[in-house]
């Protein structure tokens, strides 16, 4: 499978993050990363699998994007307590959440300033700063 063309970035990318790359992972992997960033859900990402004859349960399309998000190749955006998004720009950056639609969209990082934190606790440090700003169509 290594020398098949339409894998080699998805192996790339999981033997890099130091994930095995079995069928599955290579599989997902190249629907979340073969073009643009984007926001996927699990529920999402698992009927886009089988629309592309992908064998894969929903637990396991549960399991690979946290082993994805884990190894540093995604971020999960959580938007409430039932809902997660994994998003393929791992860089600096915020989000529009459409709460009627509920679409998640960038935001560009210098289109946001935040002018003070708070001080941590003593024995922890700043990893980063997420803004979701939520929003409703008009009425």
């Amino acid at each position: 499978m290594e020398n098949s063309r339409p894998f080699t970035d998805a192996l790339g990318r999981l033997r890099s993050a130091g994930l095995r790359p079995t069928r599955q992972r290579l599989a997902l992997a190249k629907l979340l990363f073969d073009g643009e960033n984007r926001h996927v859900t699990a529920e999402s990402l698992h009927r886009e699998a089988l629309k592309a004859r992908v064998r894969v349960s929903l637990a396991t399309v549960y399991n690979t994007l946290h082993q994805f998000t884990d190894a540093g190749l995604m971020r999960e955006i959580v938007v409430d307590a039932g809902g997660s998004y994994f998003d393929t720009n791992i860089s600096d950056h915020h989000h529009f959440y459409f709460e009627d639609t509920r679409r998640l969209e960038d935001i560009a990082e210098e289109e946001i300033r935040v002018a003070k934190l708070p001080a941590p606790p003593a024995d922890a440090e700043v990893s980063r700063v997420d803004v979701i700003v939520r929003l409703q169509a008009k009425k």
